[in-house]
């Protein structure tokens, strides 16, 4: 199975995607070199310390997931803390809780019951109802009425997307989590946190014992670093890899302005989304308060979405109906390459949350151990 080459597993990419492989591989007694264009390991979960605080470089990262194992196994290379995301929005001054719960409605209208609640949103809903939504729009209004899609979802997403909520395609937003208890956890997951000293020691922790390189871009030195190892495991942009050849897949990018402050506390809460129009960034980031920070100064990023263009970082694929056609070509070419194996967010044109990568990490894993055990008996 394993070629007589000095490694058995090229890894491109040591975000999280590569380093579990890697982790994996390489305590199953195989040899892998990880190899990163970037001149630091952990991806877009990459955190640097300034002024003492870990600082989400990429944007911020939660991590969350109902599934024990995986909780299990991130535990193994970090303690996480007890952070839960209450995120709230500033529309024009006034805060709101999220996701949409019983402490917004009554902010928003005053009511104090579930059913009060209820009442009002399907009052709205009624007064506006579309029987085939043909937009993002009439599909929020459809969910939750006029007043939160107003306030809440409207200039929020028309900055997230850089388009019109009238021009966006109804099946972004299937559904709303509209909940009527007095509940701020966004993500309602058995287990949450935030690793202690952050991502990049929890990413360095999986490589440890696996060489490394980076500063290096593979498909600049593709024949060579080919060469070196029976197997690639490739977690860059598929399109990139075959060059663009069926044309580029779409992404929406972020930029990020970051900056120190001379303050102990900025806006009181890690995440504060800005959901009007006239704000230009979509969120502000307050990192100290992932760790419960108490550091005399205090970092903040704001973020503000952007139209991907080649050479800017992609973040998030746009899974509409041409960019999925497009990737469905890609990956019946990625399926032809008899010794590269596509994974993570880039490689497969997915968003992943980090659970989800984990997961998909180690099942690659278990396949590719099921091969070798089948070739050596």
């Amino acid at each position: 199975m394993m070629q007589n080459k000095p490694y058995d597993y090229l890894i491109v990419g040591a975000g999280l995607f590569g380093a579990v492989f890697a982790r994996e591989a390489t305590a199953a007694g195989r040899r892998c070199l990880v190899v990163d264009k970037r001149p630091h390991i952990a991806g877009n979960i990459y955190t640097e310390e300034i002024e003492g605080i870990n600082v989400h470089r990429y944007g911020a990262h939660i991590f969350h997931t109902n599934n024990k194992e995986v909780w299990d196994y991130v535990n193994r290379f970090a303690v996480f803390n007890r952070y839960t995301n209450s995120p709230i929005a500033n529309y024009h001054g006034e805060i709101y809780n999220m996701p949409f719960n019983m402490n917004t409605f009554n902010k928003m209208w005053g009511v104090v019951t579930p059913a009060e609640a209820m009442a009002k949103i399907e009052e709205q809903r009624a007064a506006h109802f579309t029987p085939e939504p043909k937009n993002l729009e009439e599909q929020a209004i459809n969910l939750v009425g006029v007043d939160i899609y107003e306030k809440l979802v409207k200039g929020y997403t028309e900055k997230q997307w850089g388009r019109p909520c009238t021009e966006l395609p109804a099946f972004i937003i299937r559904r709303l989590p509209v909940r009527f208890t007095y509940d701020n956890n966004y993500f309602n997951a058995l287990y949450q946190g935030i690793p202690n000293g952050g991502y990049t020691k929890l990413v360095e922790k999986m490589l440890e014992g696996v060489e490394v390189r980076l500063n290096t871009n593979y498909l600049q030195h593709k024949a060579e670093l080919d060469a070196l190892a029976g197997r690639v495991i490739y977690t860059g942009p598929i399109d990139a890899y075959f060059d663009y050849c069926l044309g580029a897949l779409q992404y929406r990018s972020v930029r990020f302005e970051t900056e120190v402050l001379d303050t102990p506390n900025y806006q009181g809460n890690a995440v504060v989304n800005y959901t009007d129009a006239e704000t230009p960034y979509t969120r502000v980031i307050e990192h100290k308060h992932f760790e419960f920070g108490t550091q005399p100064k205090t970092v903040v990023s704001r973020e503000y979405s952007a139209e991907w263009k080649p050479g800017d970082e992609p973040y998030y694929p746009v899974n509409d109906e041409a960019n999925d056609t497009l990737y469905a070509k890609y990956k019946a070419m990625a399926d032809a390459e008899p010794h590269v194996v596509f994974g993570g967010r880039l490689g497969e044109y997915k968003y992943y949350d980090m659970d989800k990568v984990i997961e998909s990490a180690l099942a690659r894993f278990a396949v590719e151990q099921d091969k070798i055990n089948q070739y050596q008996q």
